[in-house]
């Protein structure tokens, strides 16, 4: 049974011997120094030594581009089985040394068994949703700021009645006089209800869990009694550790949507910050998210294709090995997705994803109801192997979308 985790960096330097370096990296965040020990107690710290597991050079005449993978294992003994020990521990002061980008972490068998992972996951969200075929469709509330409870109740009415899965706060919706969240919740599940007696459509409204830390507990439990059957949650900004305890907690009976803010402030520089695929994709899972936004390929704010898919395959994959206990956590790519991106985003994500609109839903020329009909119809489509342009023939709903957006190709 594997007794550490692996950290594997991307260390760029012109001119760094990277063997010297990740010897150093090992001795330095682990026992400090080595060779300068006396030998019995050499004998009594090596149990706490880290070890350079593999080094791969990627040599440039490019100045600046010069660059080793580097893996570095650390004993479990070092640091209790939680995130915020093993991030401090792999990456806390060597993320201000230089140039150098966290880019995995293999979990050990016995720190991965500490997770629970998601509650729900995928499979646990199509049940509520009673919905096993498609992707699902997620709807985002806009401009919420300053709307009272009666303009609120409305704007998710129209949404609803669009045929939406799931919708979700805004995640800079925080608690306020005009809409405080259990009065929201009462809300919009007032609304969900009288929608759903004509769509015949079930959906879970993902409410912003929002507040000092240590009230976020029974500010959920409030939102639940209230009626609320999802939670969002800004993850980056509280911490995964957060997570981790919301989502194991017995009495938070309801599906987490993570958000990704502040997630930018990690991941897109080359030399420094944490991969995406690990800091939104394998540390979301670990610590229980069930639902996880992610900036699409395609929209308005962007993420490489490479890194949307190694998010995905980090929620999602199911191989033989302890990352298999945990179950799936649904895939979300967002920002700027509109109908005439469906068939692309079910291409490279397949059926286990949803698809996240907002703008695409609420600036639809006929109106918000329209918005989400034409995503439905867009799906649809998809699905049973029709083109959008063929299906818009008889969806006035997508042939609008069509016409101010297009098809992406």
């Amino acid at each position: 049974m594997k007794d550490h985790c692996i950290a594997t960096y991307r260390l760029f330097d012109d001119r760094a011997d990277f063997k010297k370096k990740a010897e150093g990296i090992a001795v330095g965040l682990t026992v400090g120094s080595w060779t300068e020990l006396p030998e019995a107690r050499k004998a009594e710290m090596s149990k706490h030594l880290g070890k350079v597991t593999t080094i791969e050079e990627h040599p440039s005449d490019v100045a600046g581009e010069r660059y080793a993978d580097i893996s570095i294992a650390y004993p479990d003994i070092n640091f209790s089985p939680d995130l915020p020990a093993l991030l401090v521990t792999a990456f806390g002061k060597l993320s201000m040394d230089g140039k150098i980008k966290l880019m995995d972490l293999d979990f050990s068998d016995s720190f991965r068994t500490a997770f629970s992972g998601p509650k729900y996951g995928i499979d646990g969200i199509r049940d509520q949703l009673q919905v096993y075929n498609r992707p699902l469709l997620m709807s985002i509330f806009k401009s919420l700021i300053g709307h009272d409870l009666p303009g609120l109740k409305e704007q998710f009415y129209q949404q609803a009645l669009g045929g939406v899965d799931l919708i979700k706060d805004d995640e800079i919706l925080f608690e306020n006089p005009l809409t405080p969240i259990v009065q929201r919740v009462r809300a919009c599940m007032e609304a969900a209800a009288a929608a759903e007696q004509i769509t015949g459509k079930k959906l879970l409204y993902a409410v912003n869990l929002t507040g000092p830390t240590f009230s976020l507990r029974e500010q959920a439990l409030r939102a639940i009694e209230a009626g609320a059957n999802a939670l969002l949650f800004n993850v980056l900004s509280y911490g995964y550790d957060v997570l981790h305890g919301l989502s194991q907690d017995p009495d938070i009976t309801v599906p987490i949507a993570a958000h990704p803010a502040l997630a930018g402030a990690y991941y897109p520089a080359k030399e420094h910050g944490i991969a995406a695929p690990l800091l939104l994709g394998k540390l979301m899972r670990l610590a229980g998210a069930d639902l996880v936004l992610f900036p699409s390929p395609y929209g308005s704010v962007t993420m490489p294709k490479e890194e949307t898919q190694g998010i995905r395959q980090a929620l999602t994959s199911t191989a033989e090995s302890l990352e298999s206990i945990h179950k799936r956590s649904f895939p979300v790519p967002s920002a700027g997705i509109h109908p005439g991106l469906v068939p692309l985003i079910i291409q490279d994500f397949g059926t286990e994803v949803v698809v996240n609109a907002g703008g695409g839903i609420h600036g639809h020329p006929l109106g918000t109801a329209s918005g989400g009909q034409a995503f439905v119809d867009a799906i649809d489509a998809v699905m049973k192997g029709d083109t959008l342009e063929q299906r818009a023939v008889v969806s006035e709903p997508l042939a609008a979308a069509i016409g101010l957006w297009g098809v992406k190709k």
